[in-house]
């Protein structure tokens, strides 16, 4: 069976910026994948490569076995990418953005598929509406349908549920995952880690344009030993001795590395002295978020 999505030896640089620098990755098809990596790390120079928007200086990439240079058409309509901009056409209702989008692909008479994402996606109610008078999370619903119209093998999504509300967050994953167990491959990018940690197999991640880790979820997990300790504190800061051993997590939290539960008693005693209260305090397992920012840390 070919790879849903073969990449060797990719290089893409812009001018003096080296934004690809011999990346080798490879999806099986029916695989939930993750890619992630910070600003600039290279994940929409690689999506767009695979989608045929960039040509790459050198290497091979192959989607479902076709050239994405020697064989464009193929390589692309094997392929769905949902983007992270909003980048939509405003003279038209959401039902005519979705019939143009199958004509793209050659595609006539694809009305009750096309019924079918419109019901998935709950936009119903909005199917004759111009896309200028929708909300940002509903376009965000319409660039999902527009990649879904042909019905691709491989599913990529950018940044799919930035700046959505959460019941749309969620109606989307439960579609998707619907997808993926009818044997679609889906690549994700996202920021929210624990997104890409419930729903992904494997992942890769990017920095300064190479792979710096690539293994299943479970492993990069067991690679990060000890335990998290999340505090919220009054006054908001630490005692001198724990400084360089805390970081802010994205709640704003102080998040301490332990090694073991017996740790957690000296830290409560060292605040309790310095007058700092803990208004709050969790104990957690590590998570992605923690295997990420370790992996990235790394020279």
């Amino acid at each position: 069976m070919v790879p849903a999505i073969s990449v060797r030896s990719l290089s893409k640089r812009y001018g003096s910026l080296q934004a690809l620098d011999g990346v080798d990755l490879q999806v099986e098809q029916g695989e939930f994948f993750a890619l992630l990596g910070p600003n600039g790390a290279g994940k929409t120079t690689l999506i767009s490569v695979l989608a045929g928007l960039a040509r790459p200086d050198a290497g091979d990439v192959r989607v479902m076995g076709h050239d994405v240079v020697r064989d464009y058409r193929s390589a692309r309509r094997a392929l769905g990418v949902v983007p992270q901009e909003l980048v939509f056409d405003p003279f038209f209702t959401v039902r005519e953005t979705l019939r143009i989008q199958s004509g793209y692909f050659g595609l006539r008479h694809n009305d009750a598929w096309i019924d079918e994402i419109i019901d998935r996606l709950d936009l119903r109610s909005k199917a004759h509406a111009n896309m200028r008078a929708l909300s940002g999370g509903m376009k965000r619903r319409v660039l999902v349908a527009q990649a879904l119209v042909h019905k691709p093998p491989v599913i990529i999504l950018d940044e799919p549920t930035a700046g959505v509300d959460v019941e749309l967050r969620q109606g989307l994953w439960e579609f998707v995952g619907s997808l993926n167990a009818a044997g679609h491959t889906i690549v994700l990018t996202t920021h929210y880690l624990e997104e890409a940690e419930t729903l992904c197999g494997r992942v890769a991640m990017l920095k300064q344009g190479r792979v710096v880790a690539l293994d299943t979820t479970r492993n990069l997990l067991a690679d990060v030993s000890g335990l998290q300790l999340q505090m919220r504190l009054e006054p908001d800061r630490l005692p001198a001795q724990f400084e360089g051993r805390a970081r802010r997590d994205a709640e704003g939290a102080w998040v301490m590395a332990l090694g073991r539960h017996a740790e957690i008693a000296d830290v409560a005693v060292a605040l309790r002295a310095e007058g700092v209260e803990v208004k709050d305090l969790r104990v957690r397992e590590p998570d992605l978020e923690e295997a990420f920012v370790r992996i990235m840390g790394r020279r």
